[in-house]
């Protein structure tokens, strides 16, 4: 720490960066709780250089895949370790709850884990031959990765994007979002720890119009993989294109949640009320569509909406509570916007569309979750992705229906399925355009499955085994065994 702000990391070195210092505000008391140092472009081409370097350095080139997946354990132990004060530094950094942060911490040690197991085993094809040689199919690092990630949850996302990129043999530059900076700094610092060369690793938060701007368009890198909005996503591509440069893009949804007429309503309206009001509703796969066969509708938005009206609404760091802060004010005044929008369009608010009252929550971004009938697919508050506790309801008849219902919006992330019928379920599920399909659960992931999107949700696909290649690129090896010389212009 110097100048009062706190460092970032370049090339795995820790000082002042040469940008403007940014505040990270506490959503839930709307102070400044600490400044961090930004990262210049003249920061992002010494990292970028830097991590060039280190990757061809031999020490780094050609260790072992075990002896590389030896430091993924490394950095899940050290993150294990640090647990508590990282989830605590993550609900003071976006106003998360602070069950939700533990839940993150823990699934980004589990993704280091799963990473440095799939590595070992990790194989590359002696492919069919078609004449006298030899052939092989083998795999090398893609280069430098720009990994560019959210504010809503930031350590998990951002060990989703580092842990193979790293065990790939790529060096890592982490960018992370303006709101959340603190945990991607933390995470920087353990990997350093942990053994990584210090090349390999740099940390640079600052505005993406600068930060972000100068990694996707430097010729040293090789990739980016970001998780954010469509618009910023479409950007990327748009400068990956010119450069032929592979993206992984995990973008924006509008995912809905379908109740069939034979679901257990129970369990249905529990998994709901998770799906779209944990995290505050800010969450790419958020089930903030809920499409309800009409002769169980109302019975259905009655149990949300008591549910709802149930959920603690307070400090994140508090053990009781279910709900937080939004991010920021400006967040929380276009979430309103969104609600104004329904009414205007003849929507009915059957509980929330307001800031919750009392003193201890005044100065924080609270919003109340918010549940919103009479609205058509059409609409623009069924079609625009809100991203904040705000839950719009449809009712259905028939079950052909529900593949154009459900497909209504240009977003294809993520679909909730609620149905004793598993045959049924398993049907409706393949119809719908959507990269993940839960059934009879909600927001359940898991670093052994491949997570993305379609249409406008993104490209490309991050987790599984798989997910190490996608930060490789592949080449062909042919072993001549042909004794005889070439005839060829004899």
């Amino acid at each position: 720490m110097a100048g009062g702000a706190r460092d970032i990391i370049v090339a795995g070195g820790f000082r002042q960066g040469r940008g403007e210092p940014l505040s990270s505000v506490d959503p839930a008391t709307g102070r400044v709780f600490a400044e961090v140092s930004t990262a210049s472009v003249e920061d992002v081409d010494e990292a970028v250089t830097a991590g060039e370097a280190a990757m061809r350095d031999p020490a780094w080139r050609d260790l072992l895949p075990h002896r590389r997946a030896a430091l993924l354990h490394r950095a899940a132990d050290l993150i294990h370790a640090e647990s508590e004060s990282l989830a605590r530094l993550q609900t003071l950094d976006n106003g998360k709850t602070i069950t939700e942060t533990r839940a993150l911490v823990a699934s980004a040690a589990g993704t280091f884990r799963y990473t440095a197991s799939a590595l070992e085993t990790l194989d590359d094809t002696l492919t069919t031959a078609r004449g006298p040689y030899l052939s092989m199919s083998v795999h090398e690092p893609v280069g430098p990765v720009a990994a560019i990630t959210p504010w809503n949850s930031p350590i998990a996302s951002e060990a989703q994007k580092a842990a193979p990129a790293l065990a790939a043999g790529n060096a890592v530059l982490i960018k992370p979002a303006e709101w959340s900076p603190m945990a991607a700094l933390s995470l920087g610092a353990l990997l350093l720890r942990a053994g990584f060369p210090p090349g390999l690793v740099s940390v640079l938060p600052g505005p993406g119009g600068v930060v972000g701007e100068a990694l996707v368009r430097h010729p040293g890198v090789r990739k980016v993989t970001f998780t954010g909005g469509t618009g910023t996503g479409r950007r990327i591509a748009a400068v990956a294109a010119g450069k032929l440069m592979p993206v992984s893009l995990e973008l924006g949804g509008k995912s809905p949640t379908i109740v069939l007429p034979d679901a257990d309503l129970d369990q249905a309206v529990r998994g709901i009320v998770f799906g779209i009001f944990s995290s505050q509703g800010q969450a790419c796969v958020a089930g903030s569509r809920l499409i309800v066969h009409r002769s169980v509708h109302d019975e259905v938005v009655e149990r949300i909406t008591a549910a709802a009206e149930a959920l603690v609404i307070g400090a994140p760091a508090r053990e009781s509570t279910h709900m937080g802060p939004l991010i920021a004010a400006e967040h929380r005044a276009e979430v309103e916007s969104y609600v104004r929008l329904a009414a205007e369009e003849g929507g009915h608010i059957s509980t929330g569309g307001t800031r919750p009252s009392g003193d201890a929550l005044g100065e924080g971004f609270y919003y109340r979750p918010t549940v919103i009938t009479g609205l058509g697919p059409g609409s623009r508050v069924c079609r625009e992705e809100i991203f904040g506790p705000v839950l719009v309801t449809l009712p259905y008849d028939d079950e052909d229906e529900l593949p154009a219902l459900a497909d209504a919006t240009p977003y294809g992330l993520a679909c909730g399925i609620w149905s004793r019928d598993y045959r049924r379920a398993w049907r409706l599920g393949r119809r719908i355009e959507a990269g993940t399909v839960w059934i009879n659960t909600y927001k359940q992931l898991s670093a052994a499955t491949p997570f993305g999107g379609v249409k406008e949700s993104g490209l490309g696909r991050e987790k599984g085994r798989e997910g190490i290649r996608s930060y490789m690129t592949q080449k062909g090896v042919y072993w001549g065994l042909d004794e005889t010389p070439s005839a060829w212009g004899l």
